[in-house]
């Protein structure tokens, strides 16, 4: 590993020349290859490429989230600061302060024996502040709350204590949003923030990052393999193919004239809505396969509270070979129809 280091100018990110290796039973295998890329403040950079092309593994060597096994070269440089040889206790006073991260899937990263509110506090209170001291816990409630209404939660004062289960998807992201802007990071790390939620929570989340990047003036950078993602919040793109950066481009520029073949193989593999056309008919004349008449699904509520109707009066046929798209928000009730279906919800 060199000792000098080179960073550019005023950028709140800076990979430089990084090299990754895993070392296995099968012998040390090489992830990341020379990968150097920048993110300033107030920008948004993606980081594309399909599964296995690097694009977590090199970011999450910037917050120091890589296994044991892993054996890094070149430099990681956070704000002024070369962070590629900390260690955890170093990492610990880092993490959250001047570098967070949303996770892909919050219902795995927030613990579930704790309020989201309890998680939040928490969060808040592990790091001093300026005047080296922490955060009193009354202090901290009215902080998380204050977090909660920024990140756009109802009711946020009702739902501070929430359990993660009783959370939607997409309300269980904006709390995961919520604790990495916690002690205003930096950087944000947002590592396919977008991928288990609705299209039109989808977009919620995306406005809320594009809104927070403006409104903090953070950096954020997006680990994503939807170009769709990318051209709606990304400012410059890093497309990655086999452990490497074949390509980096303002992401107009990316989009109108892509120059590396692989990134002209992404933007072509993006689905597009066209007309369906088949010369196959479905004969609807005999008995369905499978009838549903007026389904009615009701969870009794709790002590004070009113039941809830998932489902209401729903009707539907599918006739053998025919296929049926049940579509809808989160908590429509499609999940709970098919639940149904197949005898798992009463």
């Amino acid at each position: 590993m060199t000792s000098s280091v080179v960073t550019p100018r005023e950028s709140a990110l800076s990979v430089q020349s990084l090299s990754v290796s895993f070392v296995t039973d099968a012998g040390e295998v090489d992830a990341v290859t020379e990968v150097s890329f920048e993110v300033y403040p107030g920008e948004v950079l993606a980081v594309v490429g399909e599964s296995g092309s690097g694009k977590s593994v090199s970011v999450r060597s910037a917050i120091g989230l890589l296994p044991d096994t892993a054996r890094v070269d070149g430099h990681v440089v956070l704000g002024g600061q070369d962070v590629t040889t900390l260690n955890d206790k170093a990492w610990a006073r880092l993490r959250g302060n001047k570098i967070s991260m949303v996770f892909q899937e919050p219902g795995s990263a927030l613990d579930p024996l704790f309020t989201i509110g309890y998680q939040i506090v928490e969060a808040l209170r592990a790091h001093t502040r300026a005047d080296g001291k922490r955060m009193g816990r009354k202090d901290a409630k009215a902080r998380a709350i204050e977090l909660l209404t920024m990140v756009g939660l109802p009711n946020p004062e009702q739902r501070f204590s929430y359990y993660p289960h009783e959370l939607s998807g997409g309300q269980k992201q904006r709390v995961m949003i919520a604790i990495a802007i916690s002690c205003e990071a930096k950087v944000i790390i947002a590592d396919e923030p977008t991928t288990a939620l609705d299209v039109t929570v989808q977009a919620e989340i995306l406005e809320l990052l594009r809104d927070l990047k403006d409104r903090l003036g953070c950096a954020i950078v997006l680990i994503t393999h939807s170009m769709g993602v990318v051209s709606d919040l990304a400012d410059r793109v890093v497309v990655m193919q086999n452990g490497r950066v074949v390509e980096e481009a303002p992401v107009a520029q990316l989009f109108d004239a892509p120059e590396d073949e692989y990134t002209k193989k992404l933007l072509a593999a993006v689905p597009t809505l066209a007309a369906v056309e088949s010369d196959k008919t479905v004969d609807t004349s005999g008995e369905p396969v499978l009838e549903v008449s007026q389904l009615v699904v009701q969870f009794s509520g709790g002590v004070g509270s009113s039941a809830f109707r998932a489902v209401d009066d729903v009707s539907l046929t599918i006739h053998r070979g025919e296929t049926l798209g049940l579509v809808g928000e989160s908590g429509s009730g499609k999940s709970t129809i098919g639940r149904c279906v197949a005898a798992l919800q009463k």
